[in-house]
């Protein structure tokens, strides 16, 4: 290519006097400036590159080794970093530091993930998503490392391999990438009932969240907090986003892998530029030690929620995520979790699978960071101050001076054990006595009850999602065997589901037989959780095209974006649309590069001539229906009412032919010509707030 060319130098020159603190002559590792980047050093024009280019030797040994292991789960994620204030003291059940003062903020960062897939497959696909924090606390870090659903899938570490080679992808073929609908995963759920409720969870659709920004959170494990006087507290932690909890549904879920693979990654990293913090409430489930077997099931079961009915969940503090990482690898992909990484006040039970992630997660890092000093790593660096006698190793970056063991002299007997004053760990004192055996305890046995009263708990809306997933999952399951053994265990969960999904997937249906199990937990259904009411950031789309109303599309723009929401003007092709008016409106994104599954609701404005805009456009129409069919709101305005009455949604009450605003079920229209009304803006974010309306007739296809 030769030397560079001036408009390069050019660029070159001011990029060098910008305030970057990176911008300045590229240089080696060693720091020598480098003229020339484009080509290597040869013998002549056209000979062979010769090995003394140290430059090209460098640049290509980084680039072949700047890959590290992937997490063997969770590997795909997007992250943040914002800051957590506690409400109010908490020393009356803990004495960690950062749940004592409302006025301290103590910095976090999280990573939200998917489980099943590598770091390249979808954001939206059916699986558990991963909800870890890490908090810099004044006593040291402290990592609260879980999940979106509450419970887990296996009662013992010793099965999580058996378990994570059952959901991975089938190892003759490596597929299915990021999917639990294949024959290895139904396999061993139909062979190990305890995986029944978390089944449960990700048949709903709590697999598949709108937005990490609308995302519930769960330590899933039952803990200990202890406080200043040694007096242990059973707790079970929860994350409450302030936006409600929100989802897609399956079909949304499948077309938006194809439309936008980084759905939920992009999601986040858009609000926190744009200041729209997420924020999250984090509460906890207390019970006294006196109470530990109180329940009809065994605290330590990492398969069994705590009802909210039976201990109310107490809000302790909140989470702010307000700063976006500067570096997807240097942060979001080198950052280490670790349950083990706890601070005095909190403390671990006798729970079999906590105690395997203790072991688990530092047996990782050490072979995905590259050896011991990953904790040196800018992102999992304390604030508190770090005294070992740990040294050397892979990526050491410490400069240690003086002795390196305990007790010494020569160093002054530095660093020593910590006093007696109370800020040192301290574990707490618990007896525990019995034989060494092989043995679940009998209080880990029952495998249906909750599952029974997940499912008992939804909506009926909800149910019918559920048996729907059964049906799409187990009929990507070869065996019928298999088909029909998750049936069997299904029924003991509760009859009328596994019969809807046996007539789903062609295996024999399951004996009558009473369901035993009764429970309901009205708060476990989405319908409970819709969150504060606003519908700040919510993603509206309004059709436009050439003959548009102007005046009802800025009205009703301008009162969404009073409340929060963002409004994108859709049209067949980018650029500007002329308005009925004769004035030019903005585009903002063509019809052919989007999708209804993209937005939370569409507005279809009219056209004073009598004609709406958009009816003949078949992208328009196919992106209305959609909207319909996923129960999210629809707008129309002047003879943009049209557009719905050719969907022909039987039973919905629509304003065509009439005047007045009219809301039926998430549909909100006005026939009346001219802008937009208050009346019809309070009703469309009223219907836009609800989130989604499942409770609609079909409409012709």
């Amino acid at each position: 290519m030769g030397a560079p060319s001036e408009d390069r130098k050019q660029y070159q020159r001011e990029a060098f006097h910008a305030d970057d603190p990176a911008a300045g002559p590229l240089t080696t590792d060693q720091g020598v400036e480098v003229d020339h980047t484009d080509d290597s050093l040869a013998a002549g024009e056209r000979g062979p590159t010769l090995m003394e280019d140290f430059h090209f030797r460098e640049k290509l040994t980084h680039f072949d080794h700047e890959r590290i292991p992937e997490r063997v789960v969770h590997a795909r994620g997007a992250g943040a970093y914002g800051y957590f204030e506690p409400y109010e003291s908490c020393a009356e059940f803990t004495r960690a530091a950062f749940l004592q003062d409302p006025s301290v903020r103590t910095p976090v960062f999280v990573r939200f993930s998917t489980v099943q897939g590598p770091k390249g497959s979808a954001d939206t696909v059916r699986d558990v998503r991963g909800f870890a924090t890490k908090f810099y606390t004044s006593e040291g870090n402290y990592d609260l490392v879980g999940n979106n659903f509450p419970v887990f899938f296996i009662q013992d570490g010793i099965k999580f391999p058996d378990f994570v080679h059952a959901v991975k992808p089938e190892p003759h073929n490596d597929i299915p990438t990021g999917a639990s609908a294949h024959d290895t995963l139904w396999d061993f759920v139909s062979l190990q009932p305890e995986t029944l409720h978390a089944i449960m969870w990700l048949m709903s659709d709590r697999a598949i969240p709108r937005s990490y920004r609308m995302m519930q959170g769960f330590g899933v494990h039952t803990f200990r907090f202890v406080n200043a006087e040694g007096r242990g507290t059973f707790v079970k932690f929860h994350w409450k986003p302030k936006l409600g909890v929100h989802s897609l549904v399956w079909d949304e879920a499948q077309e938006c892998q194809g439309r936008d693979p980084d759905f939920n990654r992009r999601d986040l990293w858009d609000a926190i530029e744009a200041g729209e913090y997420p924020e999250w409430e984090l509460g906890v489930q207390l019970v006294p030690e006196e109470d530990e077997f109180a329940f009809d099931f065994d605290l330590l079961d990492a398969t069994k929620i705590i009802p909210e009915e039976q201990v109310p969940v107490r809000p302790i503090g909140r989470m702010v995520l307000d700063r976006n990482p500067e570096n997807f690898f240097a942060e979001t992909e080198q950052v280490a979790f670790h349950t083990g990484n706890v601070v005095p006040g909190i403390d671990f039970t006798n729970d079999p699978l906590l105690q395997a992630r203790n072991f688990s997660y530092l047996d990782t890092q050490l072979i995905r960071l590259g050896g011991p000093n990953f904790s040196q790593i800018p992102v999992n660096r304390p604030v508190a101050p770090v005294r070992t006698n740990q040294r050397d190793g892979y990526h050491q970056s410490a400069i240690h001076r003086g002795t390196n063991y305990f007790p010494n002299s020569l160093g002054g007997g530095c660093p020593a054990h910590a006093g007696v004053d109370g800020h040192a760990y301290t574990h707490y004192a618990e007896r525990v006595d019995g034989a060494k055996i092989r043995k679940r305890s009998e209080s880990f046995q029952d495998h249906y009850s909750q599952a029974a009263l997940f499912f008992h708990s939804m909506t009926d809306w909800e149910k019918q999602h559920i048996v729907d997933a059964y049906r799409f999952e187990l009929g990507k399951v070869g065996a019928m065997t298999v088909r029909a053994r998750t049936v069997e265990q299904l029924a003991k969960v509760d009859g009328e589901l596994a019969t809807a999904v046996a007539r789903g997937i062609g295996v024999p249906e399951p004996a009558a037989q009473e369901t035993p199990y009764k429970q309901e937990s009205p708060a476990l259904s989405l319908d409970a959780l819709r969150g504060d009411g606003s519908i700040r950031t919510r993603q509206i789309a309004v059709l436009v095209t050439d003959g548009v109303d102007a005046a009802q599309v800025t009205s009703v723009r301008e009162t969404l974006a009073a409340e929060g929401a963002i409004v994108e003007a859709l049209a067949p092709a980018d650029g500007t649309v002329k308005g009925a008016d004769g004035e030019t409106y903005t585009v903002d994104r063509a019809l052919p590069t989007v999708a209804s599954v993209l937005y939370d609701a569409v507005l279809v404005p009219g056209g004073p001539d009598g004609t709406p805009p958009v009816a003949e456009d078949p992208d328009a129409l196919r992106f209305v229906r959609s909207a319909y069919l996923h129960g999210k709101p629809v707008g129309a305005l002047g003879s943009g009412v049209e557009v719905l009455s050719v969907l022909q949604p039987q039973g919905v009450e629509l304003s065509a032919g009439s005047r007045g605003v009219i809301a039926d079920r998430g549909v909100v229209t006005d026939a009346s010509p001219g802008a937009a009304g208050a009346e019809f803006a309070r009703a469309f974010v009223a219907a836009i707030a609800a989130h989604r309306h499942w409770d609609r007739p079909p409409v012709r296809h």
